[in-house]
C-alpha cells in the first residue's frame, strides 16, 4: 500500500504546534538558527527535550558539530524571525538578535523562553535526525503570547 505524502503532510499539519528557532554556534560556523516545530519535552529528570533535523538541511553539518544549542520558543511578535530562519540560505544570526548564554550558545532576545541544551543523544528518524538535549539553563519571559502554527499558517490563541 502506498501512502499519499501530501495527505500525510496535510494531516500532520492539523496538529497545532508552537514555533521554535534552534540556535547554535559550532566550531567553524558563525552563530546560526533554524526554525522548527518538531519540539517536544521528554523528561524532567533528567531534564530532556527533543527536536528533529531534516537530513538534507543546510544546517545539518553545523548542528552535528555543535555540542550545545538553544531551543527558543517564539512569541507572536517574532513571526519575522520565524520566517527568516525557515527559509533557505539565511541562517546567520545578527549580533543584535541574540546574547551568548551560559553554555556559549546563542540565545534569542525576546523569546517566550529559551532552553540551553547539551547534546545528549542523536537517533536516526528516517529522513530526519532526532536530537535529544539535556537542558542546562532556562530563561523565561514573564509575559507574551506564543507563536502558534496550524494548517500551514500562523494562528493566534484567544
Amino acid at each position: 500500500m502506498s501512502l499519499d505524502q501530501r495527505l500525510l503532510r496535510d494531516s500532520l499539519g492539523q496538529f497545532a504546534t508552537g514555533v521554535c528557532v534552534v540556535t547554535a554556534s559550532a566550531p567553524g560556523f558563525a552563530p546560526f538558527g533554524m526554525t522548527v516545530n518538531s519540539f517536544a519535552s521528554v523528561s524532567l529528570e533528567p531534564p530532556l527535550v527533543l527536536w528533529s533535523l531534516r537530513n538534507d538541511s543546510e544546517c545539518f553539518d553545523a548542528f552535528l558539530a555543535a555540542k550545545h544549542y538553544t531551543v527558543n520558543v517564539l512569541s507572536q511578535d517574532q513571526i519575522g524571525q520565524s520566517n527568516k530562519f525557515a527559509g533557505k540560505d539565511d541562517h546567520a544570526l545578527a549580533q543584535t538578535e541574540y546574547r551568548t548564554g551560559t553554555s556559549g550558545s546563542p540565545v534569542l532576545r525576546n523569546a517566550l523562553c529559551s532552553m540551553e541544551c547539551e547534546t545528549w543523544r542523536r537517533y536516526d528518524g528516517g529522513d530526519h535526525l532526532i536530537l535529544v538535549g539535556r537542558v542546562i539553563a532556562v530563561d523565561k519571559r514573564p509575559t507574551g503570547k506564543p507563536l502558534v502554527f496550524h494548517g500551514g499558517m500562523y494562528r493566534e490563541l484567544r
